[in-house]
Formats: structure tokens, sequence, C-alpha cells
């Protein structure tokens, strides 16, 4: 099920084009291409910098090999270093505020500025172990458990998808479960919901749990010699704790001042969340060149809907060199309990002033080049820039970011 025959690494972008994307728990599910020796080696590092907020370093390495005919076993490892500032959630006031980290020490934000929190700092573990194996002539399996650990947070999941091919291998029907347990252990303990920001918090103790749960189905379908079109659904359940116990809300009297006493909260979320997506993707191959777009459509019970576009165009430039511009659009309503800030006497029943949660519209574009040497080798760069647009009555500034990656792989 490919489109005519190319080169490795275009039969590569196309298998990406219509890998499996609704679901970040969901491992890909594509058809395989066959490998041209034992072993392939996918290495990247990301760079990624949000004006004066966070910084991240991610060094991933993939190490896949086939042990019998279409029968692979994979590896994958995952380092994620985060640094810099985050948003606590307070609003900007015309005066200086104060505020104290859960680990005892104090950070000032001056007037008029976004309160940022300057110690937040994580690093992130995260190794995946993937099993492919036809199960009959028409029918493979791709099945993968993971577990990712941070200094305050573990999570342990098990994955399984089926393929099967029909209509003379025209047709793929995709399936696929998922089922995580994390473990969330805050420092200072997770704080009772919109209880007073205080030395003496009350909490709800450490060691709180969730379990995510997706199931995914789907159809790949060839539409010509050039075309390829997926289409999927996904549908989630996230329950328990689901709160960040790092954010609080702005408390304002009457006269749209903060509040004289305990002017801050901590904010709190539902302990369940339905989730819905829906996922369409298509690429086409040119005499040379691929275009790769998708759109998805998200819903769930917290009252959140977002769209998102995303077009990819690998243009060839001859000699294994080529360029790919790529442009995504995301766009997002607010949650049913994201509130700006709060007003006294008015405290609902669940608040965040998360602005991940507000309402959004995130544009990144960029561009990737690339190099297939002669020894099979394939070196690849990608630069972005992405923005993210505030809007309805969050009134934080707008985010800015710039994405940097590099990328090897190999087979031997």
């Amino acid at each position: 099920m490919q489109l005519k025959k190319s080169n490795k690494s275009k039969q590569k972008f196309i298998k990406n084009a219509l890998s499996i994307a609704t679901s970040t728990m969901l491992a890909s599910i594509s058809h395989t291409v066959m490998a041209e020796s034992d072993w392939e080696v996918d290495s990247a590092v990301l760079f990624y910098s949000e004006t004066d907020r966070v910084s991240v370093i991610e060094p991933v390495v993939s190490v896949r090999k086939e042990i019998s005919d279409d029968e692979f076993l994979g590896m994958r490892v995952v380092v994620d270093s985060l640094t810099g500032s985050s948003a606590n959630g307070a609003i900007s006031t015309s005066s200086a505020q104060t505020f104290t980290t859960p680990s005892g020490s104090s950070y000032t934000a001056a007037a008029n500025e976004t309160p940022l929190d300057p110690s937040f700092h994580d690093t992130r573990v995260a190794l995946n172990g993937s099993w492919e194996k036809p199960l009959s002539k028409t029918i493979k399996g791709i099945f993968s458990v993971n577990a990712s650990s941070e200094y305050d947070y573990d999570s342990y999941g098990v994955v399984a998808n089926i393929s099967w091919d029909f209509n003379n291998r025209n047709t793929t029907l995709l399936t696929g479960l998922s089922y995580n347990i994390d473990s969330v252990n805050p420092v200072g303990g997770a704080p009772t919901g919109l209880n007073a920001m205080s030395a003496s918090k009350t909490t709800q103790g450490s060691n709180l749990d969730k379990t995510v749960t997706d199931i995914l189905l789907g159809v790949t379908q060839v539409i010509s010699r050039d075309t390829l079109m997926q289409f999927n659904y996904s549908y989630g359940m996230d329950d328990g704790y689901l709160t960040d116990p790092y954010k609080i809300l702005s408390v304002l009297d009457s006269g749209g001042n903060l509040r004289g006493t305990d002017p801050y909260l901590y904010e709190k979320r539902p302990t369940t969340r339905a989730r819905n997506a829906l996922y369409w993707k298509v690429a086409h191959q040119f005499t040379d060149d691929v275009l790769h777009f998708s759109y998805r459509y998200y819903w769930d019970d917290w009252g959140l809907d977002s769209n998102t576009l995303d077009v990819r165009y690998r243009y060839e430039l001859g000699g294994g060199h080529y360029i790919q511009p790529h442009l995504r659009y995301y766009q997002q309503n607010k949650v049913d309990f994201y509130h700006y800030n709060l007003t006294d006497g008015s405290i609902p029943t669940y608040a965040s002033a998360d602005y991940r949660l507000s309402e959004m519209t995130t544009t990144t574009f960029g561009i990737k080049y690339g190099i297939e040497m002669d020894n099979g080798h394939e070196f690849s760069t990608r630069l972005e820039t992405m923005n993210q647009s505030m809007g309805g009555d969050n009134k934080g500034p707008d985010v800015d970011a710039l994405i940097l990656q590099l990328s090897y792989s190999f087979d031997f």
C-alpha cells in the first residue's frame, strides 16, 4: 500500500505523513517500508525556547531491528530538560507582587508584568519498547510499553494497535487501545483546590493518581496511484487528579483591586475529562514532490473545542537535497471553568487561570532542509517560529517561541 516507487527517504516521509496523530498516548500505525538492513536508527535533538519563559532541550534516539520477515523490535529513549519561567496564573497589577514557591523560596513580579515563577525546572526521562508482528497475511499488531519519570510525576502505560489490510491491500482498518497509570507527587504536597495560597496551606497529600485511557478507530484508503487518505476517530478518558498543583488565581474585590486578605487561591479542576477527536489526513505525491495536509477537530466535556490545520510540502532540489516548508494553524476556545481572575464573594466550584485552557490561536511556520547521503544516511534540520495569541477575556501577553531540530538517521 505505497505510492509509486521512490527513494527510501521519501517513502519514510509518506509513511510519517499517514501516521496516527489523534492522541499522544497512542502509538503510530502505518504501513511498514521494507527495511534495507537489520537496524534502523533515528536520532534528533530539539531546542525550544519561549521569549522570557520556558526553554527545552530534548534529545531522542529510536532504534528498530528486524528480527524476522516483517517482524520488528523497537526502543525509543527521550530526555526532556526544561528550565525558565512559567506563568503562575495570577494577573498583573499596578504594583509589585511577591509569591512563595512550593519549596518555600519567594519571587517578585514587577508592576504591570505577568507574574512568572522563575524556579520552573524539570528533567523527564521516557522509555518506549515496541513489537511489530504480522498476525496473518493481512493483519499486523503493534504492541508497546512505555514509562516516564520526572521529579514530581511518573507515568506507566501499555498500547495495543491492530491493522487489517483488505480490498487488495488498498484499504486498511485501524484500531488501537492504550492505558496509562500516572502518579503525581507535587513539591510541598497537592494543595486543596480553591483554598488560599499561604505558608500553612492545606493539602490533599502526595502521590495522587490518575488514569488515561484512549481508544482509536480509523481507516486508510488508497485513492489513486499517487494519493493516500486517512480518517480516524479517537476517544479518551482521564480520571483522577487533573489539577495543576502549581497554578493559582487572583481574587479581586468589588473595586477591581486585589482583595486585602488571601488575594490568591489555588486552582481546582474536575476529576474526569472525556475527550474526542476526528482526524483527516491526505498525502499526495507529484512527480517528485510530496504534499501532506491534515485537519483535526477536538472536543471534550470541559467545554474546549479546537481546530488544527497542518500543511507540509516536500520539494526535491536534486542530488539528494530537499526542503519542506511547514504551516500549522491551531485555534481553541476556553474551557467552561477558565477565569482570568475571580471576584470576592463569587467563587465557583471549579476554576483555573492557566492560559493553556483559555481562548487561544497558535500559528507555527517554518522550513526543514534535508540531505540524503550516498551511504544511505540522512541529515536534516528544522527551524520554526510559533506565536500563541490570547483571546476572549484572557488579557495576558502573547507567547512567542523558536523551535530548532537537528536529525540524523542511518541503517546498519
